[in-house]
């Protein structure tokens, strides 16, 4: 069940401009009968804390009269599958069945607060408070069900929402009816533990599954009021151009046209959209551009000429001498600025009625929507409510929910309601792209293969998974943001975070360099990582994504076109082995295998966990092989698939295995983002084992791979 299908009227928050949900009691009166847990928890960790989430944590979950349970979520549903993992959750605790579960996502007037929905927190972060409110709800139904037993809580047993003594049995439903019960969790719940789950570590289909594939399943853009208007914007032609004149006179004269001009907000709106489009296109305008300062093969030079004296974020030992008997490597890594691209470009419908702005958004953040909404327009937040469903793909992209601002703005003017949906060249003109990066590595390893030293440098894209996982004595990693002459950014648009913010452009330098130091000592990759590494998970994962590939022991190059590397992204251990063909006379690179194993803790749902990590193999081959966006300063110069290339059927590895390690003494860890991190490593490094040939740069088009083939 969608958020926008959910029966109740919206709702005041108690405390405008404060990051919290439903005021508690108007929450439990607009239920009516039924069961109703709050549960208050402090952040679980330091991550959570400064990810924002506040002490008072709500988890709403309701059970009604018929037993059913609904739990409300501030996280939305992507596609990542916490629509059903966190039902599964709360129907573990709960001891009920999934299909009596409920999920009411991402309503800022239902939904308990939440920071948004990113760096895969759902199931580690807010999965939590989920259990425990299940947990609460459990013993409270208990100690309704010894009442109306007139049994102990010790002799009594649950199972599927039917509490039973043996002789006599009550329904949740049964205990619910007549109630209207409040609770709030203030100390820690009981939970079940590993070896009594039923529903968590059971692989289920997608709760959303058939929504989905039929087609029912409703996005931001799906949404119709009546009297709904569509919007176009005019847009400058590069980011940093400023207007000189305009005219909109001819977009005036077309009938059923509104125009508006509000500050630097034009837009043309009608009834019908392509009546729209026709009149933005009438629409006149002339602009100052600026200068680029570099472009998409210049942005390397432009960002270690301005990276500053960089900032130290891990140091130990001496990484300034070089001991005698050691082989110094010296390496330069870079990879290009990367899109988004989901499949369902960035929308918002917005109606202003009685006082408040309804926003239905496709955003990965409701409650951080909201609070810019109300800024914006100059209103309480209790004055807006931001309603998201399902949403088409994020990965990142679709926090800031520019699009929901500017339909709220021009809804406000008009006093009709107003979709903007952004077309596809201007969802690549305003996404937040993954920055392109640098990264620059010193290296020494001794003649028994042990890595002495290694000095670490990261230039514009951040330090996620930069840390070293190897036993190195010696280690300096250190990051250059970099700044203009002006003190501004030095990306010339906006960037932002791209599944596993930084993550792929640092281990792909780190794990290359691996196999480089690998390879000049002659020892067998695998072998290499292994003498180098004392972490036992990191180990484990190594030796079972080895074992499915079937590794074959050898110093690359072997011929084989293998490789393998490991990375560690939001608690989780991945490691992915791979095998390629390279076409010498195309350069093409052609993905055979693809073997991926993942330790992630408990895991909630195995079949979402394989699925989020095919997903990421699939996109991660994206990054790697073909998306680079192009550019020159602010103009950027793709603005749809024709040229920014996303892997086609053709270029997607035809056998992808998947590995879960067993490991349920840990608490869930992330597993929307791990896999996609080794990507353009595990390939370059396979590139080599194949040809040779070492690749420093992403994408490996084929173009570049050649270029590399001939110069070898």
């Amino acid at each position: 069940m969608t958020a926008q299908s959910w029966p109740f009227p919206p709702a005041e928050t108690s405390s405008p401009g404060i990051a919290t949900g439903l005021d508690r009691r108007l929450f439990c009166k607009l239920l009516g009968g039924g069961i109703v847990v709050l549960m208050t928890s402090k952040p679980a960790d330091l991550l959570a804390q400064r990810r924002g989430y506040p002490e008072d944590l709500n988890a709403y979950l309701r059970i009604d009269e018929s037993g059913g349970v609904t739990l409300f979520s501030g996280k939305i549903e992507m596609g990542q599958g916490v629509h059903t993992s966190l039902a599964q959750m709360a129907a573990e605790e709960l001891c009920v069945s999934l299909d009596s579960i409920t999920m009411v996502m991402g309503d800022t007037d239902l939904c308990p607060w939440d920071a948004g929905t990113w760096g895969s927190q759902s199931t580690r972060m807010f999965g939590p408070a989920v259990r425990a409110a299940a947990a609460e709800a459990r013993a409270v139904l208990m100690k309704l069900a010894s009442e109306k037993l007139g049994s102990p809580k010790e002799q009594l047993v649950v199972e599927n929402g039917v509490v039973s003594n043996g002789s006599q049995k009550v329904t949740y439903g049964e205990l619910a009816k007549g109630k209207q019960i409040a609770r709030l969790v203030g100390e820690k719940a009981v939970l079940r533990t590993v070896k009594q789950f039923k529903a968590i570590g059971t692989p289920v289909k997608r709760m959303d599954a058939h929504e989905k594939v039929t087609g029912r399943a409703k996005y931001a853009g799906d949404i119709r009021v009546p009297g709904m208007l569509y919007a176009r914007i005019l847009r400058p032609p590069m980011h940093g151009a400023t207007r000189k004149s305009l005219d909109t006179s001819k977009a005036k004269a077309m009938s059923g046209v509104t125009v508006v001009e509000h500050d630097d907000l034009v837009a043309v709106l009608h009834g019908d959209p392509e009546r729209a489009h026709e009149a933005l296109a009438l629409i006149k305008a002339e602009w100052d551009r600026p200068t680029a300062a570099f472009d998409t093969e210049s942005v390397a030079g432009y960002f270690v000429k301005t990276g500053g004296d960089g900032e130290a974020v891990t140091s130990h030992g001496d990484v300034t001498s070089t001991a005698a008997g050691t082989r110094v490597f010296q390496s330069t890594f870079r990879t290009g600025y990367v899109a988004h691209a989901p499949m369902e470009p960035h929308t918002a419908l917005a109606e202003w009625k009685d006082g408040k702005m309804t926003v239905w958004a496709s955003t990965q953040s409701p409650f951080g929507a909201r609070t810019r909404i109300a800024n914006v327009l100059g209103l309480e937040e209790k004055s807006v409510r931001v309603i998201t469903p399902f949403v088409g793909g994020g990965f990142g992209g679709k926090s800031p929910t520019e699009q929901g601002v500017e339909a709220t703005q021009l809804a406000k003017i008009t006093g009709k309601p107003v979709a903007v949906v952004w077309t596809r060249a201007e969802e690549f003109f305003f996404d937040t792209f993954g920055p392109a990066s640098v990264v620059k590595i010193n290296s020494t390893v001794d003649d028994a293969g042990k890595i002495s030293m290694w000095d670490y440098h990261v230039y514009a894209a951040g330090n996620g998974s930069s840390e070293v996982l190897y036993d190195v004595p010696n280690v300096r990693v250190k990051t250059y943001l970099g700044r203009r002459s002006g003190g501004e950014n030095v990306h010339p648009f906006a960037t932002g975070p791209w599944r596993a913010p930084g993550a792929g452009p640092n281990v792909f330098a780190r794990e290359s360099q691996i196999d480089i130091m690998a390879a000049a000592s002659k020892i067998d990759p695998l072998e290499f990582r292994l003498r180098n590494a004392s972490d036992e998970r990191l180990r484990r994962v190594l030796k079972a994504a080895a074992d499915a590939f079937g590794w074959k022991a050898g110093a690359g190059p072997s011929g084989q076109g293998r490789a393998i590397a490991v990375a560690l992204d939001v608690g989780t251990y991945c490691a992915i082995a791979a095998e390629v063909a390279v076409d010498r006379k195309t350069g093409a690179i052609n993905v055979k295998r693809v073997v991926a194993a993942q330790d992630m803790g408990l895991v909630i749902n195995p079949w979402g966990a394989k699925m989020q990590m095919s997903g990421c193999v699939n996109m991660g081959l994206g990054y790697v092989l073909s998306e680079e966006l192009k550019f020159n300063g602010g103009d950027i110069l793709d603005k749809n698939f024709d040229t920014y290339e996303l892997p086609r059927f053709a270029a997607v590895a035809p056998h992808i295995e998947t590995v879960l390690i067993k490991n349920d003494d840990l608490a869930p860890q992330g597993g929307g983002e791990p896999a996609i991190v080794p990507m353009g490593a595990v390939i370059a490094n396979a590139v080599f084992d194949a040809t040779g040939v070492r690749m420093y740069r992403l994408p490996m088009t084929p173009e570049r791979v050649l270029a590399a083939i001939k110069q070898a």
